[in-house]
């Protein structure tokens, strides 16, 4: 198979597809590859790096999608990229369709066949391509939000450990899965005080073994939720339906009731944000006011410590390119179960549940379109 690897264009993203070692596990296989050029430059992977591993490389994307078979991204598609998608070949990259419906209307038109990175299922559970992304956002969304909580970047100037004699920040980690587990490592670590909330009452006790009384768990409803956002001067929005918009646990007129100076952090915000008052941001400006509440809604937040989230995400994403590459994606569908799950797009139809349902489509059951 024609592998492709072109740069990623969205703003201040410099992950990369696949790293030299991944393209090299494909060369070895007879597989080819094309890398545009300079496509890793930006985190230390230069074009000389990757001709070493056996890659080709090419001077524009466009003949990358011209002559691939299947592109390896990180990033969605941008609307440049969708246009240049042809029917039957395979896109595989972090999707995040519900929250997307004009990118979701030009795969669908590209007649494309289109794996989502964060719907793929483990063996064990979870999701196992979204995990190291996630673990990156949780640990970056208390940096953000301690940075922010300076005065200079609109914050009520707190330090989110205190110092002695002088009282820690509170922060409220909604969520208690992979990203609110990371986060609250980060924390608990920086001498935060935290409340972590979910519904699964077996995973905070979990977190109530490990960390005991330095932290507070909480049953997530509409009334501990409302308790905690109105307290805590950081409020982390770490939560996740699978493929799926992410739920509005945080509402504007929770928002308008927060201190001033208060931070919100959603990284949720890649499938549509948990707060109510929530719209994606950018590297370049990340954040906005809402009253007096700063809030950081990168919807790309692994991008800034790329050269860290690329070899996180190829250790998670490499196996299913072997699949995909070595078999079509039509045997490699029907071979592994936990990969056809990542079936979002193909040739024209919607094959996920939620985002058909989000998004008003017809839903055709991935099983039907391999047929």
């Amino acid at each position: 198979m024609l592998v492709g690897v072109p740069k990623e264009i969205k703003n201040q993203e410099s992950r990369v597809g696949l790293t030299p070692g991944s393209v090299r596990e494909l060369t070895l296989r007879g597989h080819r590859v094309l890398v545009q050029k300079g496509a890793g430059q930006a985190i230390g992977l230069g074009d000389a790096l990757y001709l070493a591993a056996g890659a080709d490389i090419v001077e524009t994307a466009a003949e990358i999608f011209a002559r691939a078979d299947m592109i390896v991204k990180v990033k969605e598609p941008q609307p440049q990229e969708c246009a240049m998608l042809r029917e039957g070949q395979i896109l595989y990259t972090y999707l995040h369709l519900a929250a997307d419906a004009p990118q979701t209307a030009a795969l669908v038109a590209s007649g494309a066949v289109c794996i989502a990175y964060e719907t793929i299922t483990g063996h064990g559970g979870g999701l196992p391509l979204l995990a190291p992304m996630s673990e990156v956002a949780g640990r970056m969304a208390i940096q953000a939000g301690a940075a922010h909580l300076e005065k200079s970047k609109g914050g009520m100037g707190l330090l989110l450990g205190g110092v002695p004699g002088v009282a820690p920040a509170h922060v409220a980690i909604l969520g208690a899965g992979v990203v609110g587990s990371n986060a609250l490592q980060m924390a608990v670590g920086l001498g935060a005080r935290v409340t972590v909330l979910d519904k699964n009452v077996d995973r905070l006790r979990q977190l109530d073994l490990v960390f005991g009384n330095r932290i507070v768990t909480q049953f997530s409803n509409a009334q501990s939720i409302e308790d905690a956002v109105l307290e805590a001067d950081l409020v982390i929005g770490g939560v996740l339906v699978p493929g799926a918009a992410a739920p509005k646990l945080v509402t504007a007129a929770m928002i308008a009731r927060m201190k001033p100076g208060a931070v919100v952090v959603d990284v949720a915000i890649d499938q549509g944000g948990c707060f109510e008052t929530s719209h994606a941001t950018t590297h370049a400006d990340p954040t906005f006011l809402v009253g007096e509440v700063v809030h950081y809604c990168v919807a790309n937040m692994p991008g800034a410590v790329a050269r860290t989230s690329t070899f996180a995400l190829n250790n998670a994403t490499i196996g299913h390119a072997l699949a995909l590459a070595d078999k079509g994606w039509r045997q490699a569908l029907r071979d592994n179960l936990h990969l056809k799950h990542g079936l979002n797009v193909c040739l024209g139809h919607i094959t996920y549940e939620a985002v058909a349902s989000d998004l008003g489509y017809l839903y055709v059951p991935a099983d039907s379109a391999l047929a």
